[in-house]
């Protein structure tokens, strides 16, 4: 029996581009058409697809529409006529509704007739899912008999969980296929495979893992679908972040696959680079924008941007935009020059003195007798922002903005400024990974200047200015952020970790108080077990950061 992983990127609500997509591929490994009775060199005999293939994931509130029920029925029923015509069978993801309950299915749809249908058991309702919102569990684990072989589905989150896996292995299943819809964090392809050997020798068959690729506002999928024999050793390894195909054969209970043929897998600043490269990719091009404009200031944040934004996009569709004002250094003027033209995009100066001076003509009347702050250095950026949605609107380039988790965190950011824009390219990514992910850049050939990465980082809002003026020094404030961010740490606890308590107490008020500003910005990649967006929900309006922070000397060991 050969069984085809069939790794593809699917678009949300687009039922009938994403059926589409699964008549060409059943077409393409069919045993037999209608036109021609020899079978291809590429035929099969099951195609896995994705969790909920046919609607994307995840779907969101898009699953209380009724329509979109009736646009999956008229679906299945086409992909049931293909897989008469072609002699094979499909696993594939989709919504059902039953008796006036929701369900994540997928359907075993064989040679024109639909064999089972398999509702998801366990509803991930955590971090970025809230599938506990849409559907109703399944309860019936279920073992489908194709081909002389016994074969037991789980969807995603069930093989992570042990019901729904102790109740399938007393079914004695002989292969076991798992379609997924698992979004990639920096860490989770690991847990994947450490779980998928444990999974194999507790069933004691083979396992095929079909997994999701591609980006989906702020979620991507990398993909890396794997098959593992029932010794709970991997056979087969999909790339990453690309659409693939690849056939694995089962002969007498044994997976077979040529290993030479398994992709090498990304590690490090490689894998956190291209899950970038994605989900800018995939946002901009599915969405529709032209290309993407970028604000260029000479800084570390915006190159690493345009760095990702023409390896995702093309140079052809990129747009960088330096906006100097007198606070400028010749070094970022030149750095930016140098980078544009290092990577072939079309790159325009438009200096905001003049429309700073208008505004503060305009102002001064109210601000008389005031002293500068803040409000002017905000105002510096808030023209960059004003003029880079006017070229978004004229040219229909979407504006990325160029703001790292380091400064999302604390608000060391501009509402309505250097925050205006579609999507947030760098959102989820700490300040000490924009270095390392910008010397990456540079592995081959020169891209970002040098002396970009090497100088102290600067906002250039005032004269002389740095950012450790603002805040800790970044190899301080990133760990600190991660311990409270990422892992919920107290105060008391992170000042146990040896760092100074009057720097954390200031980093945490300043994360506490800026949930506004985090609130107003726009999508960004997540790449972390903890981003901001879909899995950081706190509340804008309480009094939880007022209350006294609990010293280590107080807690009782």
């Amino acid at each position: 029996m050969q069984i085809l992983v069939a790794q593809k990127n699917f678009l949300v609500g687009d039922v009938k581009g994403n059926t589409d997509m699964v008549l060409k591929t059943i077409s393409t490994h069919a045993s037999t058409t209608e036109n021609d009775k020899q079978p291809p060199q590429l035929s099969t005999d099951i195609i896995v697809f994705p969790e909920l293939t046919l609607v994307g994931y995840p779907p969101e509130d898009l699953l209380f529409k009724e329509e979109l029920y009736k646009r999956v029925e008229h679906a299945l029923e086409e992909i049931r006529h293909a897989t008469e015509l072609a002699k094979l069978a499909v696993v594939i993801g989709h919504p059902i509704i039953k008796e006036g309950q929701r369900y994540n299915a997928i359907s075993f749809i064989a040679e024109g007739k639909i064999l089972h249908q398999y509702s998801k058991q366990a509803l991930p309702n955590y971090s970025v899912f809230d599938e506990v919102r849409y559907f109703s569990p399944g309860h019936e684990s279920v073992v489908v008999e194709y081909r002389n072989t016994r074969i037991g589905l789980l969807i995603c989150e069930d093989i992570w969980q042990e019901k729904p896996v102790t109740e399938l292995q007393a079914l004695k299943p002989e292969l076991v296929l798992v379609t997924n819809a698992s979004p990639f964090h920096q860490g989770q392809l690991a847990r994947r495979k450490q779980l998928l050997t444990q999974r194999a020798q507790q069933f004691n068959c083979p396992i095929i893992y079909t997994n999701l690729v591609g980006g989906q506002d702020e979620l991507v999928f990398d993909g890396a679908s794997m098959a593992f024999d029932a010794n709970g050793h991997q056979l087969m390894q999909l790339g990453q972040f690309v659409e693939l195909s690849a056939v694995v054969e089962l002969q007498q209970g044994k997976l077979l696959f040529n290993s030479s043929d398994n992709a090498e897998i990304l590690t490090g600043e490689a894998e956190l680079y291209q899950s970038l490269v994605t989900g800018v990719r995939d946002y901009v091009q599915k969405n529709g924008f032209k290309g993407a404009v970028i604000g260029l200031s000479g800084g570390i944040d915006s190159a690493l941007t345009l760095a990702i934004a023409v390896d995702a996009l093309g140079a052809e569709q990129v747009t960088a935009v330096m906006m100097p004002f007198k606070y400028t250094s010749s070094m970022s003027l030149e750095d930016a020059q140098t980078q544009a033209k290092n990577l072939g995009v079309k790159y325009e100066v438009i200096s905001i003195e003049p429309i700073y001076d208008a505004f503060m003509q305009q102002m001064m009347p109210l601000m008389k007798g005031t002293t500068a702050d803040t409000t002017e250095e905000n105002l510096q950026s808030r023209c960059r922002g004003v003029i880079l949605m006017a070229i978004s609107n004229k040219f229909g380039q979407i504006v990325l903005t160029t703001g790292n988790k380091s400064e999302m965190a604390v608000g060391y950011a501009t509402l309505y400024g250097d925050m205006a824009g579609g999507f947030a390219v760098l959102k989820d990514v700490f300040k000490m990974d924009v270095f390392k992910l910008a010397r990456y850049c540079n592995r081959q050939r020169e891209i970002i200047p040098d002396r970009v990465i090497t100088r102290p980082p600067s906002a250039e809002l005032s004269p002389d200015q740095i950012d450790e003026d603002s805040l800790p020094p970044y190899p301080v404030l990133d760990v600190i952020l991660a311990e409270y961010i990422e892992k919920e740490q107290s105060y008391a606890d992170i000042v146990k970790l040896g760092y100074d308590g009057a720097v954390v107490e200031r980093v945490i008020k300043l994360v506490d108080i800026n949930e506004h500003k985090r609130r107003q910005s726009p999508p960004g990649v997540r790449v972390t077990a903890r981003a901001f967006g879909r899995d950081h929900r706190y509340p804008i309006t309480s009094a939880y950061r007022k209350q006294p922070l609990i010293s280590p000397k107080v807690i009782k060991k």
